[in-house]
């Protein structure tokens, strides 16, 4: 059994290059340039024309983006290591024996075509180059020095979260892929460099929902877990699990780090289809489940500051940020703050995952999930803008350019 936690997780190799970097989302041509070079056995679909309004329209968002956070295109400025589940997965699944993919139609149909990303287009990259998949047999040589994404749909921070799913890599096997980087670096431009370049590279960890969706809370896996275990001692334990891997990390060279909370996770259509007894509202067990961790979360980032010397974490609140587009969905241009834009089934779309027979939305800007799990590009955006530039409600205790100037 891996460290994945799945007798499916294999270990292939991976690698990448570069000092340029700026912080932004990810584009539609590069995307699709990216796809091209690591597509493993996704559909091809054509891309949809639209007027030239409403094209200017979908793009005002990211143009908005990458005026406000073009940071620099120094050689000073750092790679980008990204960790996480399928809320950043940029297509490592696509290589696993897995049911948690999304190289299919219709993911990826306002970039013309699916690349594993779990969302209708773009998921939030920061670097000047996207960051490749780590199991794209492209990501090697030079390549790696820009950064990698380790990312796997079905992840979490215990090894058992994600079972249900086959192959899938926990953060325990995404930080043993990191040291295989790690190694790949020193010997392409030795230690001094290597050491210097991950002290200036920006990583970031977006992981722990599915350790609550797809374990705590799955019936068929964990009912006797939850009559055994009370929330707080579930959540003492992926925290004690948690700050041995980032401490982990650290110790291979991370410095500057940007942790993410748990989301509003009883806010999903998943879980509001689940649990039809809480009618229009939030599903107020999961809530309360991830504030629990959530709170821990952020003493745990205050501990490894102290902690560790040398080191820049920074705790991103994506709970507030997503509840407050939850309560002001209106007036940031959304028209349905609650159901899935990619749906099959349930009143809010979230009982059958996103596939080739799902019913899409016309107009995903409008909706703020894509599928019963995942954001759709328009809510990312507003993600991204927070976490780039937002206060100390919504990233503390620096943001993301505050930490790169650190």
């Amino acid at each position: 059994m891996t460290h994945d936690g799945s007798a499916f997780g294999p270990r292939w190799k991976k690698r990448k290059h570069r000092n340029e970097v700026i912080v932004r989302l990810e584009t539609e041509s590069e995307v699709k340039a990216e796809a091209e070079e690591t597509e493993v056995g996704i559909y091809v679909i054509s891309y949809c024309s639209f007027s030239v309004m409403g094209a200017l329209l979908n793009l005002l968002p990211l143009f908005i983006v990458l005026v406000l956070f073009n940071v620099s295109t120094s050689d000073d400025l750092p790679a980008n290591f990204v960790f996480g589940d399928s809320l950043v997965d940029v297509g490592n699944n696509n290589y696993l024996v897995s049911f948690s993919k999304a190289n299919y139609v219709p993911n990826g149909i306002d970039f013309g075509r699916p690349t594993g990303r779990f969302t209708n287009g773009r998921t939030i990259e920061l670097g000047m180059d996207l960051t490749p998949p780590y199991l794209a047999p492209t990501t090697v040589g030079p390549v790696i020095l820009k950064g990698v994404n380790y990312a796997s749909g079905g992840g979490g921070i215990l090894n058992f979260t994600g079972q249900v799913f086959g192959g899938r890599l926990n953060f325990d096997a995404q930080i043993d892929n990191f040291a295989n980087t790690r190694q790949d670096i020193i010997a392409s431009i030795g230690v001094p460099a290597a050491l210097n370049l991950l002290n200036r590279s920006l990583f970031s960890v977006s992981i722990g929902s599915n350790d609550f969706i797809n374990n705590y809370l799955t019936p068929s896996l964990s009912f006797s877990e939850r009559e055994s275990e009370s929330p707080q001692s579930f959540v003492a334990k992926m925290i004690s699990k948690f700050r041995l891997q980032l401490t982990r990390l650290f110790n291979l060279g991370a410095r500057k780090v940007v942790v993410a909370n748990v989301g509003p996770i009883g806010c999903i259509p998943s879980q509001r289809d689940s649990n039809i007894g809480a009618g229009d509202s939030c599903v107020s067990f999961p809530n309360q489940l991830a504030q629990l961790y959530n709170s821990q979360l952020k003493d745990l980032i205050t501990e490894l500051n102290s902690n560790l010397e040398g080191s820049a974490f920074a705790y991103a609140d994506v709970y507030q940020i997503l509840d407050d587009i939850l309560k002001n969905y209106v007036a940031l241009g959304f028209v349905n703050p609650t159901s899935a834009c990619c749906r099959v089934a349930g009143r809010y779309g979230g009982l059958v995952p996103c596939g080739p027979t799902s019913k899409v939305c016309w107009n995903r800007s409008t909706y703020v999930f894509w599928d019963p799990y995942h954001p759709t590009d328009a809510a990312n955006v507003i993600v991204a803008k927070n976490l780039l530039e937002g206060g100390s409600n919504y990233i503390w205790p620096r943001n993301i350019r505050g930490l790169l100037q650190t």
